[in-house]
């Protein structure tokens, strides 16, 4: 074990991948001589030269499409988007020729591409630093869609992610790329695509993702002290979803809180609250309750701690739940 912040375990991450394979190299704005805006990147230049870390053009749209063609000549691309809310001029080249051209060729074809992409708040920044639009993409079937929330989850699900032969769109939640937690180099925990329980409860299912998961955490670590014991499941993948660890927790529990950055209004907290409808029914104690951003164009730097769901907000739906 070793203690890195997530931006370092990504660096180490993508480094060992690209020892593993030469065939993985990077590509996004700023990545090589700066290495990046958050330094996920920095050094790995020095390392693999210019050939393999490419500093483009502010053209994401061509990051992707250049992605695409690399991927068919044989080669394993990571792409990073700077900002979240840089993604969409690339959006259509993601949406509708990444997504859809293994189909499209009726398998003859794979495009292991991984798009990475800093995501969400906290960070006390300007319009289009701070959003979260993670679940456009995992609303395009094609796409694999993942986010980790712990830097031992970074260090392996980018390893996993850069193996897969499909795209996947790798959201990094930019709030938790600081603070440090245990990585193991040598043992990946679970698979690309596990949901997994973060601390065990009987009372209620919290279930998150990304920056969420340490709000969840603090919420239930709030709730202790007052006698409540809270389950948390990491998601940790938003397409596909592993649904039998959030099923088998709201069993247990018969309640359940879904919370997110993005706004509410069709976001991956109604998906997940539909599902668990669908397969928990029965075990229900109370409605799914969602807490999530407003439905509002994400808000001034000063005015985020209002916008962004906190443990407050959390804990209320909590009281809302075992109300009933």
């Amino acid at each position: 074990m070793t203690q890195l912040p997530l931006a370092k375990a990504l660096n180490a991450g993508l480094r060992r991948a690209m020892e593993d394979d030469p065939k993985v190299l990077l590509m996004g704005e700023d990545i090589g001589r700066l290495g990046g805006v958050f330094r996920v990147t920095d050094g790995l230049l020095a390392t693999f030269g210019e050939n393999r870390v490419l500093d483009t053009p502010l053209a994401e749209s061509g990051i992707v499409g250049t992605a695409i063609g690399l991927a068919i000549r044989g080669y394993r691309p990571v792409c990073e988007i700077q900002f979240d809310g840089f993604i969409w001029p690339g959006f259509d080249q993601i949406t509708s020729h990444l997504a859809k051209l293994t189909n499209r060729l009726e398998g003859r074809e794979r495009f292991p591409i991984v798009i990475r992409v800093p995501y969400g708040g906290h960070i006390g920044s300007i319009e289009h630093h701070s959003e979260s639009p993670e679940t456009y993409f995992a609303h395009t079937p094609g796409l694999r869609v993942v986010t980790p929330s712990t830097p031992n989850d970074g260090y392996w699900m980018i390893q996993q992610a850069i193996r897969s032969d499909d795209p996947v769109i790798f959201f990094e939640p930019k709030s938790r790329y600081w603070p440090k937690g245990e990585v193991d180099l040598e043992t990946p925990s679970v698979g690309l695509h596990v949901s997994r329980v973060v601390r065990t409860g009987s009372d209620a299912t919290l279930i998150g993702y990304g920056p969420m998961v340490s709000v969840l955490l603090a919420a239930a670590e709030i709730a202790a002290g007052e006698g409540r014991n809270l389950e948390v499941v990491d998601l940790r993948s938003l397409s596909p979803i592993d649904w039998d660890p959030v099923v088998a927790s709201v069993e247990k529990t018969g309640r359940a809180v879904v919370a997110h950055e993005a706004p509410g209004f069709l976001g991956m907290g109604a998906e997940i609250a539909a599902g668990i409808s669908e397969r928990a029914f029965y075990s229900l104690e109370a409605p799914v309750l969602r807490v999530a951003g407003f439905d509002a164009p994400y808000p001034p730097a000063k005015l985020e701690k209002l916008y962004l769901p906190d443990a407050d907000r959390v804990l209320d739906a909590v009281d809302r739940t075992l109300a009933y």
